[in-house]
């Protein structure tokens, strides 16, 4: 039976809660610390669910059941290479974003405001299946604008 560390455990919900509520902040740097909270909890949560430690898991050297389970170790290793990735994109993003207004809060997109302003009047005159339009496939649904059925 296998009892968890609850040190542990209260430490990934404390690095999962300040992750999302750092990734929800407008400033790209503070999206940035979150996201690597969320990796780090990500990574602590992995080892707490992967069991107690054990011997290497190499075949012979120890008795099977000693033999600590190697995936969860790997899907660790994997995540910090995933995070180091995104970690790289999203300080470029920061970058450009300093050089263009020095700053690194994301302003509001214009295009979005009006997107959400008309979604919000239920008005869907400028979406893509304008009536301006005329459309080629069939606009009823009874099969493939290239089938013969």
């Amino acid at each position: 039976m296998m009892v968890p560390n609850l040190v542990l455990c209260l430490l990934v919900g404390v690095l999962f809660a300040s992750g999302v509520y750092l990734l929800l902040a407008r400033s790209i740097v503070r999206a940035l610390m979150g996201l690597l909270l969320l990796g780090n909890g990500a990574n602590i949560l992995f080892l707490v669910a992967s069991g107690p430690a054990g011997r290497a898991p190499i075949v012979g050297a120890s008795d099977v059941t000693d033999m600590s389970d190697p995936l969860p170790q790997a899907m660790v290793l994997t995540a910090i290479v995933i995070s180091l990735g995104m970690t790289a994109f999203v300080l470029a993003l920061a970058h450009r974003s300093w050089q263009l207004s020095h700053h690194d809060v994301m302003e509001d997109d214009p295009e979005d405001y009006r997107i959400t302003i008309k979604a919000e009047r239920n008005d869907m005159s400028d979406s893509d299946f304008s009536q301006a339009e005329p459309r080629s496939e069939p606009t009823d649904f009874e099969g493939d604008p290239g089938s013969t059925g």
